[in-house]
């Protein structure tokens, strides 16, 4: 039995495939992209998120960390020492406001499974399943294989969500037991993806074209982020049309997740604009995305 490293499994989702999903989410990436809106997916290591706006000044966290990191500043302001934080998460589990949120714990696919398996029911009526996303699920590749030959034993639809930078074995790993690969293409041009992720595109290229050449299911997501990758979109749009059999859908920028960057502490590195609606619905048309 395998371990995984998640931060969520959100339920009842109708974006990370067919059908009514539960979305498994596993802790850690190996992309650094500018307009992530999961920051606490990066990380392998558990954190902290604090929320302020909801802490009610109770003082459980306070009295309970044994090496004062949570402290009241001479402002009154309340804020986590990160030098003196040793990561015991004694003050999440003090925080009756739910202000000290806890993000990542390491599972079996035992205990995953079951809580995936109480919503087989909604699968099965609405065409659904479970995808495993992330971060990049594809890291922990061992528990990716379980959960993913778990599922199908069961008969429920699987997908993976990925960004394509792992070694190619690990693809033929899970080719099996996957029906569906979300696969993102951020980027045709390797200088222009390094600056938006941290990383070239060579390998994520390459292991895409190995993928569709194996006659795998493959929906392309393609992020569309003013200021960032807007201009390869006509680039990413004429690769595609090398691939007939896959379909590609442009998913628009969103601000939604800004406020997570706070809650950890990080500094939030881009806020770009939010596309016009009129405008991603003229892309979409004009290249025949989704």
């Amino acid at each position: 039995m395998q371990k995984a490293n998640i931060f969520n499994i959100q339920h009842f989702s109708v974006h990370d495939g067919p059908g009514i999903r539960s979305v498994v989410f596993f802790k850690g990436c190996n992309l650094r992209c500018r307009w992530c809106h999961n920051p606490e997916s990066v990380n392998f290591e558990k954190e902290i998120l604090f929320y302020p706006e909801k802490c009610i000044g109770c003082g459980a966290c306070i009295r309970n960390c044994p090496v004062q990191a949570n402290i009241v500043d001479s402002n009154g302001i309340h804020r986590i020492d990160e030098k003196k934080c040793i990561r015991c998460f004694r003050c999440c589990r003090e925080c009756y406001a739910e202000a000290l949120v806890s993000v990542g714990e390491e599972r079996t696919t035992e205990e995953i499974m079951r809580q995936l398996e109480e919503n087989i029911i909604y699968f099965v009526n609405s065409g659904g399943g479970v995808t495993f996303s992330g971060g990049e699920c594809m890291l922990q590749i061992d528990a990716l294989q379980e959960l993913l030959c778990l599922c199908r034993k069961k008969g429920i639809h699987t997908a993976v969500d990925t960004a394509g930078n792992v070694p190619w074995p690990y693809f033929e790993k899970i080719l099996p037991d996957t029906e569906l690969f979300l696969y993102d293409i951020k980027a045709m041009d390797g200088k222009v993806h390094k600056e938006c992720t941290g990383t070239d595109n060579k390998l994520i290229l390459e292991n895409f074209k190995k993928l569709a050449a194996t006659g795998a299911h493959i929906l392309v997501r393609i992020p569309f982020v003013p200021g960032c990758n807007d201009m390869e979109i006509p680039a990413v749009a004429e690769f595609m049309k090398s691939y007939p059999h896959v379909k590609a859908k442009l998913l628009a920028y969103h601000a939604m997740g800004n406020s997570k960057y706070a809650a950890l502490r990080k500094e939030l590195t881009f806020e770009g604009a939010v596309p016009d609606k009129a405008y991603v619905k003229e892309l979409k048309e004009r290249y025949g995305f989704l």
